[in-house]
């Protein structure tokens, strides 16, 4: 075990943590805590090193991308994101690179709108959400096998709301951010 003890201000106590698995983005390890009783014990800890998301609008859509992912055997309609994977670089710069590899876009005007951990029961993954405007073409650099075969697709946003509805849009990233942008731009 490895890790010095660390006090939340809850009570609760991290007294160690082992290395179980070392992977292409995630490291899976066994916590040990300490409760406010003193009893020990163990949790499952996904480590990774961040991510971002953006929701790129232009008028008056939204430009997704439809991608597979492996762990659910399935195209998911998203909005372009990406790991914090190099070092030193800013979420706002992890923010455009993402989508200038993804969607081919540039933007004018990047907000921030939330930060929020994807699974906090499990995972330390923190994701942080912006707005694009202001859109312009860039040359589209792919990134990934995944990235070489996803689609961009323009939803017009007075859409959004039936195509949640219908679960056409399941993601969870893209579901905060569509209702954050749709909140903050009227629709």
């Amino acid at each position: 075990m490895t890790g010095a003890a660390t006090d939340s201000g809850t009570g609760f106590r991290k007294v160690g943590e082992r290395l179980i698995h070392e992977g292409f983005v995630i490291k899976v390890a066994e916590g040990s805590y300490v409760d406010p009783e003193g009893r020990l014990m163990q949790r499952d800890i996904v480590h990774h090193p961040g991510a971002v998301a953006v929701v790129p609008v232009d008028g008056s859509e939204v430009v997704l991308v439809r991608q597979y992912r492996a762990a659910v055997e399935a195209e998911v309609l998203e909005i372009p994101a990406g790991k914090r994977d190099v070092d030193g670089e800013t979420p706002e710069t992890t923010a455009v690179r993402e989508m200038e590899e993804e969607i081919g876009y540039t933007c004018g005007s990047l907000r921030s709108m939330a930060t929020f951990y994807n699974s906090a029961g499990f995972s330390d993954e923190l994701t942080h959400l912006f707005l694009a405007t202001d859109l312009r073409e860039v040359a589209h650099r792919p990134d990934g096998v995944e990235e070489e075969w996803m689609t961009v697709e323009r939803v017009p946003t007075r859409a959004v709301a039936a195509m949640v509805a219908r679960s056409e849009i399941s993601d969870a990233k893209t579901l905060i951010g569509l209702l954050l942008a749709g909140q903050r731009l009227g629709w």
